[in-house]
């Protein structure tokens, strides 16, 4: 596996430890800069919930590039030694918390609601992003109303869903890692903002 590291932001070139077997999804340099060249600016000053740790890569890269704080959560003792390994050597322990515990769980019973950005890369080819994803359309106030949910998957893994309270906007394949965004639907104010518009009839008459 090729050494993980941070690529921009204040902690810019930190080599980051990698989770021995196969218990995490590891995501390459290549595909995290892609992600991070999508967001932009958006990661600033943001709150992020990261669902199945791993490295810690993904969180602590949006922590290098100006995000406000980051809750990790995976089940492996080791997924968290890590974790918690990397963000003493790119010193950002302080903006994240690093719970040991179930991703499930932690959905139907949060410690905080509205987090600006959740992230759903869970080990490969076990239907474990399509239950996340379920339990967080039954739990819509986890995101904020701005936010995003993006979920990383090996493209084969993909089946069609729907759901109450989030659409897909966008979608974005490299390789064998497929990145799937999803918001909360915006209510269409157009009409009604129109007819505000036309609402005074007699506008032209009290000028005159």
């Amino acid at each position: 596996m090729a050494t993980l590291r941070v690529i921009s932001g204040s902690a810019k070139g930190k080599r980051l430890k990698t989770v021995p077997g196969d218990s995490t999804r590891p995501i390459t340099d290549q595909v995290k800069e892609a992600l991070f060249n999508i967001l932009a600016d958006e990661v600033l000053d943001i709150d992020i919930l990261d669902l199945f740790g791993g490295t810690g890569a993904v969180g602590i890269e949006a922590l290098s590039r100006g995000a406000k704080s980051v809750l990790f959560l995976d089940t492996s003792h080791q997924a968290i030694k890590v974790i918690k390994d990397n963000l003493q050597t790119t010193k950002f322990s302080q903006q994240a918390t690093v719970i040991r515990g179930d991703a499930f769980a932690y959905i139907q019973n949060p410690s905080r609601l509205g987090y600006d950005l959740i992230y759903v890369a869970p080990p490969q080819y076990k239907d474990m992003w399509e239950k996340a994803m379920r339990l967080l359309d039954e739990n819509p106030d986890l995101l904020h109303d701005d936010g995003q949910i993006i979920v990383q998957i090996n493209p084969i893994e993909w089946s069609e869903q729907n759901y109450e309270n989030f659409i897909e906007f966008d979608r974005r394949k490299y390789g064998d890692t497929e990145l799937i965004f999803f918001e909360k639907p915006y209510d269409d104010l157009d009409d009604d903002s129109g007819d505000d518009v036309e609402s005074d009839p007699n506008e032209n008459d009290i000028l005159n």
